[in-house]
């Protein structure tokens, strides 16, 4: 058997980190803005003329609503990432003279064509992810060259008008080469996209985006590329069937439920949980570890994710704004008029072929599998009596920490390792610090209210926002290398599962001793 030689590995990580570190800062200037994007769903929904209710006083705040005010908070979100409220106002700036020069564009363009195949606007979503970090990142660069050499008493001075000359600059900037660069940009990926609806191609996507999904790239996916290009698209023709891609429940719901018809151990008890957590409390995140555990299931994603394209294609389904997070209540509350038997459809049946393909999987394995897991237990019984022997301590003493990976290279558990490392500030971290480790969050802080711990708090963060306050980190197994790079000096704890790991008992018993000494 061939394997893989450790910088082979060690690179193979480092591109994973980086990918996922881009695609969550791409997304993680969407996710904040959601309620913004909801609240344009509801007034589509209601006020304009196709509406539940049209309003055309109402509806007149649609439009300058998605032009103006979406990708300026965007903007301002990405900037502030970077470099604070300094980072986002500049940002802001530079993004509002790409929305001019992008409009005087499609004007200039328009006056030459037929009213009736005139272009419609470009909305400044991708132009806003592009200047927010480029704004950002050069006024801390520019405010970095003079630090310290400002005279006393004209430190604001200098601060207010370089901020508002650069902001200027940038802003001339977008008006030319980037609301030329986005124009086009729009163009060519609308028409990618209405090429592979013409021939019937978009259900090819599901190939991409259902194993991208399962290694923690799902919001990068659904809010760093899907977004704007929905966005987009609605503002044109009322809905969009890209919103749907990944946030359908389906193939997820699918998965889980064969797990609890098929699996074994663990995997199956918590399976049922884990399926209503998804379907209902659209937190996609908790299905993953069950792929990862098995990759060729992500075969049955595919399939079932390609089957809810189809249908949606076939039967016009589609959704006004972006279902988030992808709970079938925020599906359905987003569903374009006429397209709710479509929607529907496409999540009974992608869940259905995922669930056939998936149980015909682990039926065929399951025989395999239970060799394996008693294989694996008595290596981590083993693991746990060694270390014991080599500490000359109890496992209660034991912090359950594997040094972020779950596995070592040949597939045997790692020793748990000690530490005298005080607790006091434990973080859950995901991707995007909302979903997953809110969940993962809530259920260790009841497990060490019950214990009568006090002290410690439990809180969740995007991993982007960790900081040397966190004494304990919990992630993810495919996150917690991120994790570490920014809190070197912090335990970190690897878990398959937020929903339902042993290693919080681990962590309750370890805070719990601290506490006794």
């Amino acid at each position: 058997m061939t394997t893989m030689s450790p910088s082979a590995t060690s690179g193979g990580n480092k591109a994973r980190v980086g990918v996922q570190r881009f695609g969550t800062f791409l997304s993680g200037m969407i996710m904040p803005n959601i309620p913004a994007l909801i609240a344009w769903g509801i007034f589509t929904a209601f006020f304009i003329a196709a509406g539940f209710t049209p309003n055309a006083d109402l509806a007149t705040i649609v439009g300058p609503f998605i032009h103006y005010l979406l990708p300026l908070l965007i903007a301002y979100t990405g900037g502030n990432i970077v470099y604070g409220v300094r980072g986002g106002v500049v940002a802001a700036i530079a993004t509002m003279g790409a929305i001019a020069g992008s409009d005087l564009l499609i004007a200039q363009v328009n006056a030459d064509l037929p009213a009736d195949n005139q272009l419609g606007q470009v909305h400044m979503f991708i132009g806003a992810m592009i200047m927010a970090p480029i704004a950002a990142y050069t006024m801390k660069w520019l405010d970095s060259l003079w630090e310290g050499k400002v005279r006393a008493g004209f430190e604001m001075l200098v601060n207010m008008f370089s901020a508002g000359i650069w902001g200027f600059v940038l802003a001339v900037i977008g008006f030319y080469p980037i609301a030329w660069l986005v124009n086009g940009l729009m163009t060519v990926l609308s028409n990618a996209v209405n090429w592979l609806v013409d021939m019937n191609l978009l259900p090819l996507t599901s190939i991409l985006i259902e194993p991208a999904k399962v290694l923690f790239l799902n919001n990068a996916i659904n809010h760093g590329v899907l977004t704007p290009l929905g966005v987009q698209q609605a503002a044109d023709q009322g809905s969009s069937i890209l919103f749907l891609l990944e946030a359908n429940p389906g193939p997820g719901l699918g998965l889980l439920l064969a797990f609890t018809f098929f699996g074994i151990g663990a995997a199956r008890a918590s399976a049922p949980g884990a399926a209503l957590i998804q379907f209902v409390g659209g937190i996609h995140e908790v299905y993953f570890p069950y792929a990862l555990m098995k990759p060729i299931l992500i075969l049955a994603l595919i399939g079932g994710g390609m089957t809810g394209v189809t249908t949606n294609m076939l039967l016009g389904g589609a959704l006004r704004a972006p279902a988030a997070p992808g709970s079938i209540i925020a599906v359905l509350a987003q569903t374009a008029a006429g397209s709710y038997l479509a929607v529907i459809l496409s999540v009974i049946l992608s869940a259905g072929v995922t669930f056939l393909i998936a149980a015909l999987i682990l039926r065929a394995s399951r025989k395999r599998d239970l060799e394996t897991m008693a294989a694996t237990d008595d290596a981590f019984g083993a693991a746990i009596t060694q270390t014991e022997a080599a500490k000359g301590k109890s496992s209660d003493a034991l912090s359950g920490l594997r040094g972020g990976a779950a596995t070592s290279a040949g597939g045997g558990i790692e020793p748990a390792v000690m530490t005298e490392h005080e607790i006091r500030n434990i973080v859950f971290a995901c991707d995007a610090g909302m979903g997953s480790s809110a969940m993962g969050a809530s259920v260790l802080r009841n497990k060490i209210k019950k214990a009568g711990v006090e002290g410690v708090t439990v809180t969740n963060k995007a991993i982007a926002s960790l900081d040397s306050s966190a004494d304990l980190v919990i992630t993810q197994n495919q996150l917690t290398d991120r994790a570490r790079q920014k809190t070197p000096d912090a335990v970190h704890v690897s878990v398959d599962n937020f929903m339902n790991s042993p290693k919080y008992d681990e962590v309750v018993s370890l805070v719990v001793d601290q506490q006794k000494k």
